[in-house]
């Protein structure tokens, strides 16, 4: 059996969960296209530590971290299982990795978690894994990260990272949903990523805050794209991107990459 890849997802909005949209779609067409994994390995935006964590819990619940949406988004479960034997391997791997890491327990699923894998595995029948991102340490430090989780793909695990590839939430609240159609600074910064993921540029990537241009506009805080950087360490050296989707809500870029 082939490694499975790493991905990088875009999840933006909890309401991608319920909303027709292309993102949704390639989501849960993508979710189909790949070999079964035996458990899946993500790191999320949404579970933020000062030093690495691995969620060990064997039945994880949900956590509805947003407000002031739709009460249907309020009511969705996704009941996949967690991996406490994986969960260990995640920490020694990271630990043999000098990341120092740390076990969480009583932790459930947050949405950059539930809301991408309801759509690509909706039977909820692959072990799940949650790792935390550490966004004051910066991209470089979670391409360390991600190459610590590596050898999971060989054993058919599945590393996921997901975030937003362009995430500013006081300038999504002024445009909204709007057509579509993003502002340039959106656009020129996710041309940059593109070309820099395709290429295998990690040195770039590790250095976008300095690099790319309007990073800071595209990521005022960095939680949301350092889930790339765990994809991309965990693609290994050598690793080049594919870029697997793109589309934008309002001004959210949803972007999606495997690497291998």
């Amino acid at each position: 059996m082939s490694a499975q890849p790493s991905l990088f997802i875009s999840h933006g909005s909890p309401m991608l969960a319920i909303t027709p949209s292309p993102a949704r779609t390639f989501l849960e067409s993508y979710g189909k296209s790949l070999t079964k994994p035996r458990a899946i390995v993500i790191a999320s935006a949404h579970f933020g530590t000062a030093r690495p964590a691995v969620v060990a819990d064997a039945q994880p619940d949900m956590i509805y971290d947003f407000g002031g949406f739709p009460d249907a988004l309020y009511h969705i479960v996704y009941p996949a299982p967690g991996e406490p034997d994986v969960a260990m391997k995640v920490v020694h791997l990271l630990d043999d990795a000098g990341l120092a890491p740390g076990v969480a327990m009583n932790r459930g699923f947050d949405h950059g978690t539930w809301v991408p894998l309801s759509l690509m595995f909706p039977d909820a029948d692959i072990p799940v894994v949650q790792v935390s991102v550490q966004p004051r340490l910066g991209a470089a430090h979670h391409v360390t990260l991600g190459r610590a989780l590596k050898p999971l793909r060989d054993d058919n695990i599945l590393v996921v990272g997901s975030g937003t590839a362009s995430h500013n939430l006081y300038e999504y609240g002024r445009h909204g949903r709007s057509d579509g159609t993003p502002p340039g600074w959106v656009k020129t910064f996710d041309a940059w990523v593109r070309e820099r993921a395709v290429a295998g540029d990690v040195e770039a990537l590790a250095a976008y805050r300095d690099n790319a241009p309007f990073a800071r506009e595209n990521h005022p805080t960095e939680e949301h794209f350092v889930p790339l950087h765990v994809a991309l360490g965990a693609g290994g050296e050598g690793t080049r991107g594919e870029l697997l989707h793109t589309s934008y809500d309002g001004i959210l870029s949803m972007d999606a990459y495997a690497f291998n």
